[in-house]
Parts: structure tokens; C-alpha cells; sequence
């Protein structure tokens, strides 16, 4: 190798994993810059490690790093208060609309805020009252709303 890696070296490349990190979502590099600190902190307590043993632990530490950290989270998962914030179609779910389109052959359209979806379910004609009952993909299923009684 046409030069040794220190320890100053590993912690420049721990750093640039955890700025890698702020620009990729996953918590994935945040775990490989860690374990490259953690190298960078043991070839400072013991210069005359090889650059292979070096590279051996990286990889070692950050395996099992992320291994630990995506069993921690299946045992653990994140709470949030908005669950559905990245699942527009399943927040619509319950909600009530009118038919844009009248449902033809099992297919249609409604009007939600200002973009319009497509809809399945029973034939109805425009103007209709449907209550969305499920979420699949960008197509909202739809039964015809009961008024109340």
C-alpha cells in the first residue's frame, strides 16, 4: 500500500458515512460510520494493526451492527402518531365522496381535494355518495354510502 492508514483516516471516512447518511434514508450508513469510528479508535490504540485486519473489523462491525440495530427494530418498531403519512390512498379510507364520474363496468373516478382518483366498485351513477372502504395501490374500492337513519 503506498501509504499507511491511521486512525485519523477511518474516523474522515466515519464522518463522511454519517453526512451519507443525512442525505439517504434507511439508518443504514449511520451504522458503517460508527463501526468506522470504532476502528479508527482501535488503530489508535494499536498502530501496528494491518491494513487488512483493519478492513476485516470495518466490515465485521458494521454487519453485525445493522444486523443488531433491524432486530432491535422488529422487536421495536418506531411509533408514530401518523401512521399513514406516506400512504395517501389509506388515509382516505371511511371517508365519504361524490362520484366525479359515474362507475361503469366496476370503474370510475371521484374528486378528492384537488386531484382526482380512480374508484371500483358497484355501478352507480354520478353524483353518487360513496364511502371508500379500502385502499389498493392508486385505486380507491368504494360501496355506495347509506344515509344515516
Amino acid at each position: 500500500m503506498p501509504f499507511d492508514v491511521v486512525f485519523w483516516h477511518w474516523w474522515s471516512l466515519g464522518a463522511i458515512l454519517l453526512i451519507v447518511e443525512l442525505l439517504v434514508p434507511g439508518m443504514f450508513f449511520i451504522w458503517m460510520g460508527e463501526s468506522a469510528f470504532v476502528v479508527g479508535a482501535v488503530v489508535w490504540l494499536f498502530p501496528a494493526m494491518t491494513f487488512e485486519h483493519q478492513v476485516l473489523l470495518f466490515s465485521l462491525l458494521s454487519v453485525l451492527s445493522i444486523l443488531v440495530f433491524r432486530r432491535f427494530l422488529r422487536t421495536n418498531p418506531i411509533q408514530t402518531d401518523r401512521p399513514l403519512l406516506n400512504q395517501r390512498a389509506a388515509q382516505y379510507v371511511g371517508r365519504v365522496f361524490t362520484l366525479a364520474e359515474p362507475i361503469v363496468n366496476g370503474r370510475g373516478r371521484i374528486r378528492v381535494d384537488d386531484s382526482t382518483w380512480r374508484v371500483e366498485g358497484a355501478d352507480c351513477p354520478a353524483g353518487t355518495r360513496v364511502r371508500v372502504v379500502d385502499a389498493e395501490n392508486v385505486i380507491l374500492k368504494v360501496s355506495a354510502d347509506e344515509p344515516p337513519a
